[in-house]
């Protein structure tokens, strides 16, 4: 496998983790009930359906804007992103090429859930917020989501902090 493709396995590995956890969620957990709790209550195993994006953003868009913001939107950044990974340019260090792919499988995988499950996410991480920002719990979350997140983060941190050369390769 070409060197310029190997941070797909991460995008690989990232939509299969997350396609299966939603698998079981669905399997197991009837919709709008918590399946599981841990830690004191810190940590909700639940299953919930996100028709829309981030924090419910979008939810009462036309079926026609859906489609174009949520799928065919989605479906161009994702090969934007893909072609910036595959690019054999050193305008993004190897780390930040496996995070870009972090992105991508992240993106994927939502995006899978769009297709084939009625415009509709799978949400199933549920996490207590203690009052942080006015929310009692965080908005309901899945692997998807978290590896958008974490991966866009460290993307940020080392294009900010970290010097770009060969020896950030």
């Amino acid at each position: 496998m070409s060197r310029r493709f190997k941070p797909f396995i991460l995008s690989l590995i990232i939509v299969i983790i997350d396609q299966v956890t939603k698998a079981l969620i669905v399997a197991y957990i009837p919709e709008n009930t918590v399946g599981f709790s841990f830690f004191n209550d810190f940590l909700r195993i639940v299953h919930v359906r996100n028709t829309a994006v981030a924090f419910s953003l979008g939810e009462d868009f036309a079926m026609p804007l859906k489609i174009i913001l949520f799928i065919i939107v989605p479906i161009i950044l994702i090969a934007a992103v893909s072609y910036y990974i595959i690019k054999d340019e050193k305008e993004f260090s190897i780390f930040e090429k496996y995070m870009l792919a972090g992105f991508v499988g992240g993106g994927c995988g939502n995006l899978i859930d769009r297709i084939f499950r009625g415009m509709s996410v799978v949400d199933f991480i549920s996490t207590n917020n203690y009052g942080l920002l006015g929310m009692e719990r965080f908005p309901t979350y899945n692997i998807a989501d978290a590896s958008v997140v974490i991966c866009m983060i460290l993307l940020l941190i080392s294009m900010l902090f970290f010097k770009k050369g060969k020896n950030n390769e």
